[in-house]
């Protein structure tokens, strides 16, 4: 009798819903916790083919399911458990998870159903699509506004290109866009720098290849906007004459280092820089701030021109006569017929394809040199590599 009075209580206690029936599928036992799931009392049910609560079609094949079980044992629900839908008493449907048992009790067949309510959580699962859909629209908005950003930046370089024929216009064509790029662009471009961001973090628990993909193409459009922008200001401050060098004393050697391991972070796959230097004296008087971005710019066309399994190397010699600095590439080299423009604004080799860049960084770099009173010298052969040198006789 004890052993009987705690069952009950543990039934009448349980969480799930739990309801027997007996061969004819009539039912003879339901917890609270069932009738509240289905919104009866006790004596409403109790007697009543179990197929009531139960919408269609299940509710007009349960008595079919369960004579064929009767006849062959082959079980359909009982003993595996499925998710099946459940109807309450004011016609709303919902989702649980049900398990039968069998029970031989008193030389009679009866049937124990145990009743898990999925409500909650299928509801959190599709707030968890929606969510995940409306990150992929906002990824997909961001897209669309930085893909016309580019689109009207492109149109302006074209324009400026153009320009380049009218020496008289040529000023005032570059101080307009300089201006419009500055004020125009750079806000955007930090906004949707920091959006792309917040998004990334935010889609980090739902695991999503689609929005990892698209923020990806965002994060790499805008690094590609943000270097084109840079190159124009450098060279509206060069046309300018903004730009001053500021000489002091440093070691080029620790400064070749520093560039070789940054530059190492956004090399290719399995693309190595190799540093060497030649010279026991590793003191400069130079301007450290444009000799680092020479370099930095000769680096980073080694790598956008090479591929990947591929060396880099990186020298730089001090002797008696001069400093001297070396980038050599065994990337795609550039065709004799354009090797005389090379350092010409705007101007790109005809074998680029459809690498990004924007013809302006050689010439910053060859002018960056003159201010420091060097020179930029190179050697160029298709499909078998470029090397540069940055000569400095008054380096000390």
């Amino acid at each position: 009798m004890e052993n009987a009075a705690l069952l009950k209580a543990i039934i009448n206690n349980a969480i799930d819903g739990i309801i027997t029936i007996d061969e004819r599928g009539l039912i003879e036992t339901i917890n609270p916790a069932a009738c509240k799931l289905f919104g009866y009392s006790q004596e409403e049910v109790t007697g009543k083919n179990v197929s009531f609560l139960m919408p269609p079609p299940d509710r007009n094949q349960h008595d079919n399911y369960l004579k064929r079980h009767q006849h062959t044992n082959v079980p359909h629900i009982i003993g595996i458990g499925r998710e099946v839908n459940g109807l309450r008493k004011d016609g709303s449907v919902f989702p649980f998870r049900l398990a039968v048992s069998e029970v031989n009790y008193s030389g009679r067949r009866k049937y124990a159903g145990f009743i898990h309510d999925l409500s909650k959580q299928k509801e959190a699962e599709e707030q968890l699509k929606d969510y995940a859909l409306h990150l992929e629209e906002l990824v997909d908005e961001r897209t669309r506004v930085l893909k016309d950003t580019v689109m009207a930046l492109q149109d302006a370089k074209e324009e400026v290109s153009i320009s380049l024929e009218k020496e008289k216009e040529l000023g005032q064509m570059k101080s307009r866009f300089v201006s419009m790029a500055s004020h125009e662009f750079r806000t955007p471009l930090s906004a949707v720098q920091l959006s792309v961001s917040l998004i990334a973090k935010y889609a980090e628990p739902y695991d999503n290849e689609n929005i990892r993909k698209h923020v990806g193409k965002i994060k790499n459009a805008v690094g590609t906007l943000t270097t084109i922008l840079n190159d124009f200001l450098s060279l509206e401050k060069l046309e300018a004459g903004k730009v001053e060098p500021s000489f002091s004393s440093f070691d080029v050697v620790k400064l070749a280092e520093e560039i070789t391991e940054e530059m190492q972070t956004v090399a290719k796959q399995n693309q190595n820089i190799i540093y060497q230097h030649t010279g026991k004296a590793s003191m400069v008087n130079l301007d450290q701030n444009l000799l680092k971005h020479c370099v930095i710019n000769l680096i980073a066309n080694a790598i956008k021109y090479s591929g990947e399994n591929t060396f880099i190397e990186f020298n730089t010699e001090i002797n008696r006569e001069a400093c001297i600095i070396t980038i050599k590439d065994n990337g795609i080299g550039i065709p004799e017929t354009d090797q005389r423009h090379l350092f010409e604004p705007f101007f790109r080799a005809h074998n680029t394809g459809n690498i990004p860049g924007t013809g302006l960084g050689l010439n910053i770099v060859a002018r960056y040199a003159n201010l420091m009173n060097g020179t930029v010298a190179f050697k160029s052969v298709v499909n078998q590599g470029t090397s540069f040198t940055i000569s400095f006789t008054h380096y000390e």
